[in-house]
């Protein structure tokens, strides 16, 4: 019989789009993997089928091969030709038919596409630099989208007269190394503007109080009728050490509330491309300037995204320079030993190190490390390290063996 994509869905073959992200919405999040850590193993078979039917039934091309012919159909018999997400070649027989085969994505993908991350747990997951981007959707991780901090707490289309919370205000409080072993008490005089019952805007300097003074933060004055702009919004962008090596383009989709001439509110969809430039370090700032929300009286903020350096399997990060931890045994450390490494770009390197490799031994190779993004022509060193297996025993006879030689 094939799978029943509507029952996994639990939705009605007439569904709609808003039914099927709603759905999928409900259903991802109670059987997401990472949430369910007693019982993985089946959360993650139902995440998949429940990922399957929303990339199926969200699919206008998809779904409708699916209605006519159900999922035997749709995964490699009778699509017609160029339906979205089947590849196929004609088989050269009668009836007119070619044979395709269907492929499914990844529920990942899927998830970090729907939602912007690809773990609710995890943080932000990759971004991505394909075409089809993952997005901060309107929405976001938990029905909240990025621009969570100018809506209501619920993130699901709050009406203009519910209050809605401003983002926090972040500031650096500088402590010495003293301070922070004994303890300490610091007193911060902070004034900010607070309205009374008629809207009147009057400045809390109390006593004690301390402030972000009126106009900004750096005590700049400003008039009671200029506008204001909000904090910045800031959000890690997770790249591979490839991506920070060869430098790439990821796709980030936004969604923000704009106002009209008449100061109406509506929502717009924007695709940001960022530029990702070789060499760049963890911590590297990219600002789109005021694509935030945009309320009456308050310039929108600036979206700013932070470049986060994923770990790697072979290679880490120093500065300019990569670092790579090669095991070997006591006799090739004293013989010697030639290594073998492919780096980020995938050419294969052949190193031979003639010397004795002591523990703390290291072996240089200039020039082939990571891209110096101002000096694009020049790169940092490759340092390779050494584990040293030594025996964990040893004859008599090896034991004066070694003695004889080694003396």
């Amino acid at each position: 019989m094939g799978v029943d994509y509507y029952k996994v869905l639990e939705v009605d073959r007439n569904a709609k789009e808003d039914d099927l992200k709603k759905a999928y919405r409900k259903l991802a999040m109670k059987w997401h993997p990472d949430k369910n850590p007693n019982n993985k193993k089946d959360a993650e078979s139902k995440f998949k089928k429940i990922s399957e039917a929303y990339d199926v039934l969200s699919d206008p091309q998809k779904r409708a091969v699916y209605d006519q012919y159900g999922e035997e159909g749709l995964k490699g018999q009778v699509p017609p030709p160029g339906a979205s997400g089947f590849s196929g070649t004609s088989d050269g027989g009668g009836g007119g038919h070619g044979s395709f085969r269907f492929n499914p994505r990844s529920a990942d993908d899927i998830f970090s596409e729907f939602f912007g991350f690809s773990s609710p747990f995890g943080g932000m997951g990759d971004m991505g630099g394909r075409a089809g981007a993952s997005s901060f959707p309107r929405g976001g991780m938990f029905g909240e989208d990025i621009f969570t901090s100018f809506r209501n707490a619920a993130g699901e289309g709050a009406s203009g007269n519910v209050p809605r919370k401003a983002a926090p205000i972040e500031r650096n409080l500088p402590c010495s190394l003293e301070d922070l072993y004994k303890g300490t008490t610091k007193k911060m005089k902070i004034s900010r503007e607070v309205t009374d019952a008629t809207g009147v805007e009057d400045m809390g300097g109390r006593a004690g109080a301390s402030s972000f003074p009126r106009g900004g933060m750096f005590g700049e004055g400003a008039s009671g009728n200029a506008p204001r702009k909000a904090a910045p919004i800031e959000r890690n962008l997770p790249c591979t050490l490839e991506d920070l090596y060869k430098g790439t383009v990821k796709k980030m989709k936004i969604s923000r509330e704009v106002t009209d001439a008449t100061g109406r509110p509506s929502t717009t969809e924007e695709i940001l491309t960022i530029d990702i430039k070789p060499g760049w370090k963890k911590g590297t700032k990219i600002t789109f300037p005021e694509k935030g929300n945009e309320q009456r009286g308050i310039i929108p903020s600036d979206l700013v995204f932070i470049i986060d350096e994923k770990p790697h399997g072979v290679f880490k990060r120093d500065g300019n320079d990569l670092v790579v931890t090669q095991k070997i045994s006591l006799v090739e450390a004293l013989t010697g030993y030639t290594a073998q490494i492919t780096t980020l770009d995938g050419r294969n390197l052949t190193v031979p190190i003639n010397s004795i490799i002591s523990p703390s031994y290291e072996e240089v190779i200039k020039g082939e490390g990571m891209p110096i993004p101002k000096e694009p022509s020049r790169k940092g060193n490759l340092r390779l390290k050494f584990n040293i297996k030594f025996p964990t025993k040893l004859t008599s006879e090896q034991k004066a063996g070694i003695k004889r030689y080694l003396t």
